[in-house]
């Protein structure tokens, strides 16, 4: 599967995370409203994305004094450090490559020949039925 960065998260991951709509937009979180998940790997890869993403994020209160319900601890707000660059980057999986050794058999074996020959016989096939069953109708005469 073709992993890339898109417009924004779909509504039904943001939902599957437990994140809402509103409140996306202010954690820094794109939402494209319009796109539909079509499959259910893709779907669970972006909400483990999103949670994590919640899990490691550090939200500052507005005033300093009052701290309200989705504001990060003191403690992380004392740790916490400003991110330059790319934030949790998609990485894509390369496919491994096995070498193999070329024996005297690959060598020898003709692709293009074996092509136009199975072309033929696949061309042909319905007259040599049609032939093959008339000579054993022949046969029972």
């Amino acid at each position: 599967m073709k992993v890339r960065a898109g417009r924004g998260f779909s509504l039904e991951e943001l939902k599957a995370a437990g994140i809402s709509d509103k409140v996306a937009g202010t954690i820094g979180i794109a939402v494209d409203h319009r796109r539909k998940n079509r499959s259910l790997e893709s779907l669970q890869a972006n909400v483990q994305r999103l949670k994590t993403y919640k899990a490691k994020l550090v939200v500052f209160p507005r005033r300093s004094r009052k701290f309200k319900n989705g504001d990060s601890a003191p403690e992380e707000l004392a740790t916490a450090t400003q991110v330059q660059g790319l934030y949790m980057p998609i990485v894509r999986e390369r496919p491994s490559v096995e070498f193999t050794k070329v024996t005297d058999e690959m060598k020898s074996f003709k692709a293009y020949y074996k092509l136009r020959l199975e072309r033929t016989n696949q061309r042909h096939m319905g007259a040599r039925l049609k032939k093959a069953a008339e000579a054993e109708k022949e046969e029972k005469k």
